[in-house]
């Protein structure tokens, strides 16, 4: 049981957060000043310009000093709202058409390098602006200048070199959190589908024979780590999926999600249909693309969430668990339906789906519907399904098992 005194403390200091909200808006009138600054200074250019006593040198020096208050201004932007999203309140512009690339999958380090290259460039401008007036500049300022820019350059280069590993470090540390009960240390798809693999039957093979599902560029070093550490029981792209297998599918909303733009947007997808229509494969592909535009994925079984949310309650640490999930922007909880749960477990479930409600991707495969998801979750199933289909993209897969069809070709010959 966790002390109640001890966690009224813990949740008081998190409150705390808040108390930097009045310098972030302080920042903003900052931004104001820069405002006002720039165009008085484009304003003396013009007039300087129009009345003739402008040197080609001046010019340069007050386009450079534009230049200098538009760098900063923009460095003011990435303070407020990458420190606001990452150290006090999520901001609510997941899925709007001017979110900045970076900010749907901010953090601490990214934060930093983005600062750390930004303040780079605003020293390249000084120091561009004292070789340029070197006739009124001393030795000793631009041998200072230099030097004080070069320690800009190598903190950057050490802050950029440092956050790659310790970003691919924190990967590592959670590649094992997926798995099941203890003692297992294979999960049960993953037997097999490597054993599939062994004798060269993958659950989903051929190319795909229509272009509705775009091919994505090779992911890079991080992507990789992501995906590794995504716990993913075989690696299934979307680019494999047998397009002619499945009777009928939304082939136009499975290109959509394969842009992976529904974890920005924290919408859910619940992909539904027979066993061996390929569910999985899909949303391992979904998955596989979230990583490579840059988001940490979970991927296990319905059971072997189950095992983790009831180890953690038993622990007396479930909340702490679910926050600990907030990580990563997609969950992928396969094989709903295939075994029912208690009503302690179904609670389990549903505390999962409430806490990302609006917050956080789930993807939900299961061989039923959700208006009979009770036959699984019981009187807990309308109040889930009510969370998380309300943002959601449900996918129906219409057909035959994948694998008694082959099995049944392979009998035939």
């Amino acid at each position: 049981m966790r002390n109640p005194t001890t966690t009224t403390l813990g949740y008081a200091l998190f409150a705390t957060r808040w108390l930097q909200a009045p310098l972030y808006f302080g920042l903003v009138a900052a931004q104001g000043v820069y405002v006002y600054k720039f165009f008085k200074e484009l304003w003396t250019l013009i007039l300087m310009c129009v009345s003739g006593h402008a040197t080609e040198t001046y010019v340069m020096l007050a386009v450079l000093k534009l230049v200098d208050v538009v760098m900063i201004a923009n460095l003011l932007i990435m303070v407020i709202v990458g420190g606001y999203e990452t150290f006090v309140s999520r901001i609510g512009l997941q899925g709007h058409r001017d979110q900045p690339e970076w900010l749907s999958h901010v953090n601490s380090n990214v934060l930093k390098v983005k600062l750390a290259t930004a303040i780079v460039g605003i020293s390249s401008v000084h120091l561009l602006q004292m070789f340029v007036d070197v006739h009124h500049t001393s030795r000793h300022a631009l041998l200072w200048g230099t030097v004080i820019h070069m320690a800009f350059i190598f903190s950057a280069a050490i802050l950029a070199y440092m956050s790659g590993p310790m970003a691919a470090h924190g990967d590592r540390g959670h590649a094992e959190r997926p798995q099941a009960a203890p003692g297992r240390t294979t999960p049960p798809h993953a037997e097999r589908d490597h054993g599939d693999q062994r004798q060269g039957k993958p659950e989903q093979e051929g190319p795909a024979a229509t272009p509705a599902v775009p091919r994505q560029p090779g992911p890079d070093a991080d992507a990789e780590a992501r995906i590794r550490a995504a716990g993913f029981p075989a690696r299934k792209l979307l680019e494999d999926f047998d397009l002619q297998h499945p009777r009928g599918f939304d082939r136009e909303t499975v290109a959509r999600l394969g842009k992976a733009e529904f974890v920005a947007a924290r919408r859910n997808v619940v992909l539904v249909g027979p066993p061996g229509t390929g569910k999985t494969h899909l949303a391992i592909g979904f998955g596989v693309r979230a990583c490579q535009a840059g988001h940490r994925v979970l991927f296990a079984t319905a059971a072997e969430w189950a095992a983790r949310l009831s180890d953690a309650r038993a622990a007396g640490r479930l909340d702490a668990e679910l926050a600990a999930l907030d990580e990563y922007p997609l969950l992928i909880v396969d094989e709903v339906g295939y075994t029912p749960f208690d009503a302690a477990t179904a609670g389990l479930f549903f505390r999962l789906v409430a806490h990302r409600y609006e917050r956080a991707s789930l993807i939900v495969t299961g061989d039923r519907p959700l208006g009979r998801w009770d036959e699984v979750f019981g009187a807990s199933a309308p109040a889930l399904a009510d969370r998380l289909a309300h943002h959601a993209d449900i996918v129906r897969l219409d057909g035959d098992s994948y694998r008694t069809r082959r099995a049944t070709s392979a009998w035939a010959d």
